[in-house]
């Protein structure tokens, strides 16, 4: 009796594991089969539970009864696990940061998201490192990585297939994706990524047996077995944060991008050289993002630095369907949209969301647009990405808002949720439940019909 018991446990948390393991949920699909979820809900309505947790951009994930994200303080690098019935904080593990190399203000050391098998929870810091733990708290085991050359920080998240962990690390140089095994922390392999010469942001996702990366100016399929290069599609445009989604033997994605270079000339940027050396120095420009454009580190700004980012928005750009089978572009619509949030794709058609609260439906299919609307009482900026269940689609600005709309090529907006407070994270949905986290707490919302 007691030996059925264990392996039905061992077997729903296996299942469990697959609810919604990683960032935005199965295979990054952002799309879950739980029915129930609420449209309407604020502090008092529709609120199973709220949990006060630190600062971190990372979305929480979920295995069986527990919930999983993971955040910062000062030196502190936390991983927390909330039980997922009422989030009440189960444990709280911190490890000390192992190198100090800085990050932009939009990023933080804890952006990357959980991945979970069911069985034990994998985490990365950039400025540590891969780690495992028990679902009870238990420290498996660490793989350091870095110091990595990136001004805006890393911002991709492990993935779990089977027994293997992946991670995608794109910096300014010396970028890598690798495959570690699940249970000893073993680098199984290690792919340098030498043709994508920039930062990067995006987290691969799986298609069969094959890994889907997105990086700057490319995108590069890998064998998941052995890391070798399959196929690729360059020319693509810079700023890959979004990540890839697959649907129907075709991967779609958004990049950043134009058809000439982007900002002034050089000759513009130089009129801020106050004592006339050809270049500008940190002081002289004033600008907080210096440090983007200034790839050696040296405190000035030559003429091949800033060309070199003017230059690196060239290319393919908005919303691209590339068919996996030969890399073949299938259809691309250059228009302005974000880069940052992910599209869903539900129930055949692709939803994405651009800052200010426009919100647009495609075709996946054709990219022919269907519907292009603002959410007017949700106008603000969007990092967060859309998810869906429930022939509903849920969108998430920074200022808090929670815009739900209906699951169909001409969506309506059936309400806008205001959490008063302000969000970062992408959702996760199970049973029923749906589970924000904001710049101070995670959230349970439940009760629809």
């Amino acid at each position: 009796m007691m030996r059925r018991v264990i392996v039905a446990g061992l077997l729903a948390a296996g299942l469990a594991g697959q609810e919604w393991p990683r960032l935005r949920g199965p295979n990054g699909s952002g799309v879950s089969e739980a029915t129930g979820l609420p449209v309407e809900f604020s502090q008092t309505k529709n609120l199973l539970w709220r949990t006060q947790v630190p600062f971190g951009r990372s979305s929480p994930v979920i295995a069986g009864d527990r919930i999983f994200l993971t955040a910062s303080e000062g030196e502190k690098l936390i991983t927390l696990c909330l039980r997922r019935r009422d989030g009440r904080l189960l444990w709280r593990r911190e490890i000390p940061k192992a190198q100090a190399t800085p990050v932009f203000k939009t990023n933080d050391p804890a952006s990357p998201t959980p991945a979970t098998d069911g069985r034990s929870v994998y985490v990365f810091f950039p400025n540590l490192g891969l780690v495992s733990f028990t679902l009870e708290g238990k420290e498996r085991w660490r793989l350091p990585l870095g110091p990595f050359d990136t001004f805006y920080g890393l911002g991709a998240s492990p993935v779990v297939y089977g027994d293997t962990v992946y991670l995608l690390c794109d910096a300014r140089k010396d970028g890598f994706l690798i495959a570690v095994d699940a249970r000893t922390g073993r680098v199984r392999w290690r792919a340098e990524r030498k043709l994508a010469k920039m930062d990067g942001w995006a987290t691969p996702v799986m298609a069969d047996g094959r890994l889907i990366t997105l990086g700057a100016h490319r995108l590069d399929v890998y064998s998941a077995a052995k890391g070798e290069p399959v196929a690729a599609v360059s020319g693509l445009g810079y700023f890959t944060i979004g990540s890839p989604v697959v649907h129907q033997g075709m991967a779609m994605f958004m990049t950043f991008g134009g058809e000439k270079p982007m900002g002034p000339a050089f000759e513009e940027w130089l009129k801020k050289d106050a004592d006339g050396d050809g270049k500008v120095s940190r002081e002289e420009a004033a600008d907080e993002e210096f440090g983007a454009i200034d790839r050696n580190g040296d405190g000035y700004v030559t003429r091949e630095e800033w060309d070199l980012l003017r230059n690196a928005a060239v290319g393919d750009h908005g919303l691209l369907a590339v068919r996996l089978s030969d890399s073949h572009v299938v259809w691309r619509q250059k228009r302005s949209y974000d880069s940052i949030p992910t599209p869903v794709i539900y129930r055949d058609v692709l939803y994405m969301v651009k800052s200010g609260g426009i919100i647009s439906s495609v075709n996946p299919a054709t990219g022919e647009v269907h519907k292009t609307e603002r959410a007017e009482k949700a106008v603000g900026t969007y990092y967060s990405s859309p998810v869906a269940a429930n022939g509903k689609v849920y969108f998430t600005s920074e200022q808090g808002k929670v815009t739900v709309v209906s699951a169909k090529a001409e969506w309506e907006i059936l309400a806008v949720n205001d959490l008063g407070e302000e969000c970062y994270a992408t959702p996760a949905i199970g049973q029923g439940v749906l589970y924000l986290r904001t710049r101070g707490a995670m959230y349970a919302f439940g009760g629809g019909k």
